[in-house]
């Protein structure tokens, strides 16, 4: 088995998920209309738990596949890069990064930094999981559906929407190869010009055109990277706090999922129609809907 072989087989399983109860935790049931209509703006921070839970799971899930037996073991990676990963014989190790989403909450909020140069075999995957309480507000988390994307291609389509010299510039990490596992760096860094775009920002952009026809095309060889980081040097610059949203790199792949999830009816409206009932402003309106839908006698008792 390769590993092309071991991916497409553990992808299979994964995307068996697709309705799967998380039989992990249970969200009590709120005790108003106004609990509920504030519950659902702050459930989202289950996300890093739940996509916890589901990494151990994932990995327990996937060494159950005979395939597997003799030729080594998944396991999770905590702290570490990709969250599952398979330990044996296989070579390069496959593995699977996973991102938790709570579809009505404003974006996908995981962040993808890990350079292109980490993935020059396609070795690993990018798991999107999008997530609901059984009753919107309440209940038991189910996974609603699933995506799997070539971890190495997210990477490329972050570069190429970010950087854009001298205005945006994506460092690669320094060398950090000779160091010890958990020492080595593969984090890109955002780095968004500061201060007016007066004469120094023109001298800067006769820097990067000085370059020659590919200036702006990113690259992470080392050769370009000198010219980054003299720009760097020489002009100031600030790191970009929201860099590398998953949300935000505008992949083809993940823009899809995101239109399919949203679009998907669940208890009787569309996930996109409930985030705005959920998420606005009249806890009446979500109130009605909710007792409309799923029945929740209390739901229009809002004081």
């Amino acid at each position: 088995m390769d590993t092309a072989d071991a991916i497409r087989i553990a992808s299979t399983q994964l995307l068996g998920l697709r309705g799967h109860e998380l039989d992990l935790i249970t969200i009590a049931s709120p005790v108003s209309a106004t609990a509920a209509f504030d519950t659902a703006k702050v459930i989202s921070k289950l996300s890093p738990l739940l996509g916890n839970l589901i990494e151990i799971n994932t990995a327990e899930r996937l060494n159950a596949r005979s395939e597997f037996s003799g030729l080594g073991k998944w396991k999770r990676q905590d702290p570490g890069f990709p969250d599952v990963i398979f330990d044996g014989q296989i070579k390069p190790a496959p593995g699977f990064e996973v991102k938790a989403w709570f579809p009505m909450a404003t974006e996908i909020t995981g962040r993808f930094k890990d350079s292109q140069e980490h993935f020059r075999y396609d070795q690993t995957q990018v798991v999107l999981l999008a997530w609901l309480p059984d009753k919107l507000v309440f209940g038991k988390p189910y996974i609603l559906d699933a995506c799997i994307i070539s971890a190495r291609s997210v990477a490329k389509a972050r570069d190429d929407h970010y950087h854009n010299p001298p205005d945006y510039l994506v460092l690669e990490p320094n060398d950090t190869s000779t160091l010890a596992r958990n020492l080595q760096q593969t984090n890109t860094t955002g780095l968004k010009w500061q201060g007016p775009k007066g004469p120094e920002f023109a001298n800067a952009t006769k820097l990067v055109e000085s370059w020659g026809t590919k200036a702006r095309v990113y690259s992470p060889k080392s050769e370009y990277q000198l010219k980054i980081r003299e720009l760097q040097s020489r002009f100031s610059y600030r790191s970009d706090t929201n860099y590398a949203k998953m949300d935000r790199v505008v992949h083809p792949e993940i823009e899809a999922f995101k239109r399919k999830v949203n679009n998907t009816i669940v208890h009787g409206m569309t996930v996109k129609d409930w985030t705005k009932i959920l998420a606005g402003k009249d806890p009446l309106k979500a109130g009605i809907a909710l007792e409309k839908h799923l029945g929740m006698k209390w739901a229009r008792a809002i004081k």
